[in-house]
């Protein structure tokens, strides 16, 4: 994980030294790894719940249990990511940017094709990838595009 700070300095002498820097950069950032935090919070809720139909002798697929104990695991990793990406690491941000896009597309995706889960699991799913997706929107505003704009 890339962890050298960005270096993009604004072209006016009276605006911030660092875009990297500015508040909205920052408050952007800020917004992005809470709605990380939220979904962390969702996926762990979700765990609990397979646990407690589980043990309560409802019927709870491999597939259920295998995504409830990883999508937790991946909210801190992408957390990590949008974290050395605040303190601007572009392969960081270009990561998170990715995987804020595809992987609600991939969660939801795959929990429509019939029988791989009963229908209330996929709503939970569905649920969870919300603030991944304000993610994906937060990625591509104006206030990161400014910081990691597009190689030529």
């Amino acid at each position: 994980m890339e962890t050298e700070k960005h270096s993009t300095t604004t072209a006016t002498a009276t605006g911030p030294a660092l875009l990297l820097d500015a508040p909205r950069t920052q408050e952007a950032f800020g917004a992005a790894k809470n709605s990380l935090k939220v979904y962390g919070a969702l996926g762990a809720l979700a765990l609990l719940a397979i646990a407690a139909l589980s043990a309560g002798g409802h019927t709870v697929n491999t597939f259920m249990w295998v995504r409830a104990v990883l999508l937790p695991l991946i909210a801190v990793l992408v957390h990590r990511l949008t974290a050395a990406a605040s303190r601007g690491s572009r392969r960081a941000f270009e990561r998170v940017s990715a995987v804020a896009v595809i992987m609600p597309i991939a969660i939801i995706g795959v929990d429509l094709i019939p029988g791989v889960c009963p229908p209330w699991y996929a709503v939970t799913q569905a649920v969870c990838m919300v603030p991944v997706i304000r993610v994906a929107f937060i990625t591509r505003g104006s206030a990161l595009r400014a910081v990691f704009p597009k190689p030529h």
